[in-house]
């Protein structure tokens, strides 16, 4: 993926723990190009270095002060520094200004969706869907018991020795998920069948309650 989840109770507990196909990303301005990591640093407020920068507006659009979103420019994802951004944007006579004071998340620090979630999308829009398309923090196999978003709300979910997370929120899409990774194309179908099937859900928000550091070799378990 480019952008470039004792007995009877020892049985339980190794089917509830996966490999992480774990893929991790962060996306240090936000609504750019992401990158996958090996290994991250989970803080209190998020992956280290995920979202610490925004392009805002300065003027030429209506959202003055606001982040400049995808929702706003469709190549944005296909730029990795704030300057070919800026460039594109001045052609559309929209003036921005690279803001690295804060964390520019659009709900919560981390972001999670599963392999059965994104299968069940692949089969409701009847294509194959890269992941990057949905931009996560963390892409992992099954949870046991995880059939869909709803069945992980207030979980705890370890990773690795040290980092805990509690799932707080399903995801509700937006018109940023047509936009393809790899190329300009745009298909408002995906959305529209995410919409009348998932009601736009794909993936779930956590807070996080234990810091440390993760990695593509981590296992994943509810608990």
């Amino acid at each position: 993926m480019r952008c470039n989840s004792v007995a009877i109770c020892s049985r339980a507990f190794a089917r509830s723990r996966r490999k992480l196909s774990l893929a991790i990303y962060r996306y240090p301005v936000k609504s750019l190009r992401g990158e996958r990591l090996e290994r991250a640093q989970v803080l209190t407020d998020g992956l280290l270095g995920d979202r610490t920068g925004a392009l805002l507006i300065e003027s030429g659009h209506a959202r003055v002060g606001k982040a400049y979103r995808g929702k706003e420019d469709s190549r944005l994802h296909h730029y990795d520094r704030p300057e070919q951004a800026r460039a594109a944007a001045a052609d559309d006579r929209v003036k921005l200004r690279l803001a690295a004071s804060a964390r520019y998340f659009d709900d919560s620090p981390i972001s999670l969706i599963l392999a059965p979630w994104l299968a069940d999308a692949e089969r409701i829009c009847e294509c194959s869907l890269d992941v990057c398309r949905f931009r996560p923090n963390l892409f992992a196999d099954e949870i046991i018991g995880a059939d869909d978003e709803a069945a992980l709300l207030g979980a705890v979910l370890a990773i690795g020795p040290d980092v805990r997370l509690r799932v707080t929120k399903r995801i509700e899409r937006c018109v940023t998920i047509t936009y393809d990774p790899d190329s300009d194309a745009v298909n408002p179908a995906i959305l529209r069948a995410l919409a009348q099937r998932r009601d736009a859900i794909l993936g779930v928000y956590c807070e996080v309650l234990a810091t440390g550091e993760i990695s593509a070799e981590d296992t994943i378990s509810r608990i």
